[in-house]
């Protein structure tokens, strides 16, 4: 059967040799409603974590991207017992690229390589693609996260280097370390989406252009508010999680401002007959060239259906430029 992945346009992931799909599976919803971070979604079960994978894997994406802190490995192990599974039943997308994170928070450099062994564990043993730190705040130096992740790089536990939520000046510093030992930074995971561009006003999109760092995007959809459905209904906001609404913008003045761009969205989708979050997801991907790939979650199989639908089609560079003056509009009210 021929699936998106024959028609999608694979890209490089920063200057390495790693070629993903504009978009990936972000893993976040599977970590079991365990921890504090997991709590912010819903309990999925092991049938819907495994046609959620099957569907984005077959329609086209190859990446996934999960953490040790979803779920304490919980989201890791989820995701390896569901591609153990597509691996029985034969299928040929039971070996996607995986990205997992380490997480700082008091920690030092020392737990990089003290806990790598147990990352591949809750893989199933599965080779990990690109190891990222998840946040900037670990009791050590970026010089010592970087020597540590060299050495996992040396020792043959992972492949490629990238962080996550870096700004500007630790993203370079990380580059400039990892040079030291013949690597390169591969990818700054940051929030970014048409309601959050804060990454291109403090320089970090700047410079992940000049040293070929890849952009990973989560939260693509700003929590759902660019699929337009909270617009269309307000009802559903009372549906969301207390954090969540803090969080996203779904207050009445931020609603207001964000309603000029979910018409523009919704606008664009009529015309190519898709959804408002696939013409969303569709900017992100190619408004700054092959520089962003993004992880847009997935909790019910026609979200993943969406996320891949969002790779078949290509908004013309008019339709970028228009949905990027909306957007900034919206922002700057």
């Amino acid at each position: 059967m021929e699936t998106l992945l024959t028609k999608v346009q694979l890209r490089p992931l920063g200057r390495s040799d790693l070629s993903v799909s504009p978009l990936g599976l972000g893993c976040w919803q599977f970590s079991r409603g365990s921890g504090i971070v997991g709590r912010y979604w819903s309990n999925l079960t092991d049938d819907d974590i495994l046609e959620i994978v099957r569907v984005s894997l077959t329609g086209g994406m190859n990446w996934v991207d999960t953490a040790e802190i979803y779920g304490g490995g919980k989201s890791e192990q989820a995701l390896a017992q569901v591609l153990d599974r597509l691996k029985q039943e034969g299928s040929p997308h039971a070996a996607p690229l995986i990205a997992t994170k380490w997480w700082p928070l008091l920690r030092t450099a020392g737990s990089i390589t003290a806990t790598i062994d147990e990352r591949i564990a809750c893989l199933g043993g599965r080779e990990i693609d690109l190891y990222q730190i998840h946040q900037p705040f670990s009791l050590s130096s970026i010089a010592s996260e970087m020597k540590a992740m060299a050495g996992l790089v040396a020792a043959g536990k992972i492949r490629y280097v990238g962080v996550s939520n870096y700004s500007v000046k630790q993203m370079t510093e990380a580059h400039r370390i990892l040079k030291t030992y013949g690597l390169t930074l591969v990818s700054n995971q940051v929030k970014y989406n048409l309601l959050h561009r804060s990454i291109e006003q403090n320089g970090t999109m700047d410079a992940a252009k000049e040293l070929g760092i890849s952009i990973i995007a989560y939260s693509p959809l700003q929590q759902g508010i660019l699929t337009g459905r909270f617009h269309q209904d307000p009802s559903q906001i009372a549906s969301v999680s207390r954090i969540r609404r803090m969080q996203s913008g779904l207050d009445e003045g931020s609603m207001n401002r964000s309603r000029p761009l979910i018409d523009c969205l919704s606008g664009l989708a009529g015309k190519y007959g898709v959804t408002p979050g696939q013409v969303a997801l569709n900017w992100l991907i190619h408004y700054h060239g092959d520089t962003v790939v993004a992880i847009p979650g997935a909790s019910k199989v026609r979200h993943a259906r969406e996320n891949i639908g969002a790779m078949a089609f290509r908004l013309s560079r008019e339709e970028l430029e228009l949905l990027n003056e909306v957007s900034w509009s919206a922002l700057k009210k």
